[in-house]
């Protein structure tokens, strides 16, 4: 009997960039190694959520989250490394209904490393951190040999209460799908910087706690995922996926800047496939999509929040979007030519 040689398969930037590869790979060599439930989990690693959630008592969650940032520059307009990691975290806590208590932190350092540049990154860190009055309360350091990492790589996990979660998984026919904002600011902003273009766009990146809380005061909101890697695309799709439903949306909805659409243009990036990290997607009850809205709308990260399409019944986990001119095509999610280190 023949013996079956399993190929030597390497990993690859596009399964890490947030879209249909990354998916497989995490479906066929990471999760199938992982249980990831028991106890009071009652959402867990297998959901690919931003989070997973652990029953405390009837009424509350502890919501827990892991995210590990290695963006490229390190300093950009809007923001650095420090301030990435910790509203990124933050961010992945708020879309899941929770409510932030604590970040931990792990930075993996090369030896070599600049100290004032770690030292600028780790006051980004505590300045983000302390506004957002969310404390980094533990924290581990580790320094690698030259050539052994990039320079530095940061992991911060996040911890946080909820009443009422907000899964990916949550939409149902009928529900409107709302954008807190523009579309692309943060990964065109390094995408630029990248190329050396002369550009007034900077990242979006923020915390959005507080914008989720008074949303979450509006009763009707079923589901919300912030659009980091793969952009408002990827978003979609795992939403659309995660909560059998079709989402069909109008590009004419969708808040872009015009730097951003101009230097996408030029560089030949969709907006909508290139990650955010100060805004929010949701999806609500059509009854209550207005006063979500207008909830957004009162607050200044939400100033640019549009209603960009709703659920339906059929086109199950696709995503349809309408073009300026009235033509419909398949959102898919980003696959290809990955930009990397963005966040």
């Amino acid at each position: 009997m023949g013996v079956v040689q399993k190929l030597d398969e390497k990993i690859t930037l596009e399964e890490g960039a947030g879209g249909e590869e990354m998916i497989n790979l995490l479906k066929k060599s990471i999760l199938p190694f992982i249980e990831g439930r028991g106890g009071n989990v009652d959402l867990g690693v297998r959901e690919l959520d931003d989070g997973a959630a652990i029953r405390l008592n009837e009424r509350e969650y502890l919501v827990v989250t892991t995210d590990s940032h290695v963006v490229k520059p390190r300093f950009f307009p809007g923001g650095d490394l420090g301030k990435l990691a910790v509203a990124g975290t933050i961010n992945d806590l708020a879309v899941m209904g929770a409510n932030p208590k604590a970040l931990s932190s792990g930075v993996v350092i090369e030896e070599g490393f600049d100290k004032d540049e770690l030292e600028k990154i780790s006051e980004s860190m505590g300045q983000t951190a302390e506004e957002a009055k969310v404390p980094i309360v533990t924290g581990d350091l580790k320094v690698l040999g030259r050539g052994e990492t990039d320079g530095i790589l940061i992991n911060t996990s996040g911890f946080g209460i909820s009443s009422k979660l907000t899964p990916t998984s949550g939409l149902k026919p009928g529900n409107k799908i709302i954008v807190s904002g523009t579309m692309g600011d943060h990964g065109m902003t390094i995408v630029t910087n990248r190329e050396n273009f002369e550009s007034s766009i900077k990242s979006d990146i923020a915390p959005v706690h507080n914008l989720v809380r008074g949303v979450l005061e509006v009763d009707g909101v079923t589901a919300m995922k912030d659009p980091t890697r793969g952009g408002l695309a990827a978003a979609l799709n795992e939403m659309a996926s995660g909560s059998e439903v079709g989402i069909k949306i109008k590009r004419e909805k969708i808040p872009v800047t015009p730097e951003v659409r101009g230097a996408g243009e030029m560089l030949g990036i969709d907006p909508l496939m290139i990650a955010n990290e100060g805004k929010v997607v949701i999806g609500v009850e059509e009854f209550q999509a207005e006063q979500v809205l207008e909830a957004l709308r009162d607050h200044e990260l939400g100033k640019d929040s549009e209603i960009i399409g709703e659920c339906t019944q059929n086109n199950v986990g696709k995503v349809i979007l309408e073009t300026e001119i009235g033509s419909l095509r398949i959102l898919k999610p980003p696959r290809r030519k990955p930009i990397p280190r963005i966040c």
